[in-house]
């Protein structure tokens, strides 16, 4: 497994095309909600499986946070550990930017996953297009 940060238009369309699949397609967010105005500042990465586009995310500073957004795995690549990977890699991006804290909107379903990496539930379950929430948070 392999992280790159995304540096051209292809790989941006390439982890737009994961994120299709997987939020749009797969759970049936809006197309209109999946993309916003903070494409272009947050950090992107692409995860690649034994070669293959497995898996997107993006990094933003929020108020002083590390904000970790869309992440998703194309559903062939879910029994690899790319999900800790993904998290991992997004942590080590923050710190390399000076930030001590970490937060997220997790889907309820995949509490216990973020959970497991040191993450807390840190609001009520919330709805967000359509589809369960809760606001993740932990110290770097």
């Amino acid at each position: 497994m392999d992280a790159v940060r995304i540096v051209t238009e292809e790989q941006l369309q390439e982890a737009f095309r994961i994120r299709t699949e997987v939020f749009v397609e797969e759970q049936g967010v809006p197309l209109a909600d999946e993309f916003d105005e903070h494409e272009q500042d947050a950090e992107h990465i692409l995860v690649y499986y034994e070669g293959q586009p497995a898996g997107t995310a993006r990094l933003r500073t929020v108020e002083g946070w590390a904000k970790l957004e869309r992440i998703c795995l194309r559903p062939q690549y879910r029994k690899y550990g790319l999900g800790t990977f993904i998290i991992r890699t997004l942590e080590a991006m923050a710190a390399e930017r000076g930030l001590s804290q970490a937060k997220l909107h997790g889907q309820q379903q995949a509490e216990g996953f973020y959970q497991k990496l040191g993450y807390s539930t840190s609001s009520p379950v919330f709805m967000e297009d359509g589809i369960p929430h809760v606001l993740m948070v932990k110290n770097l």
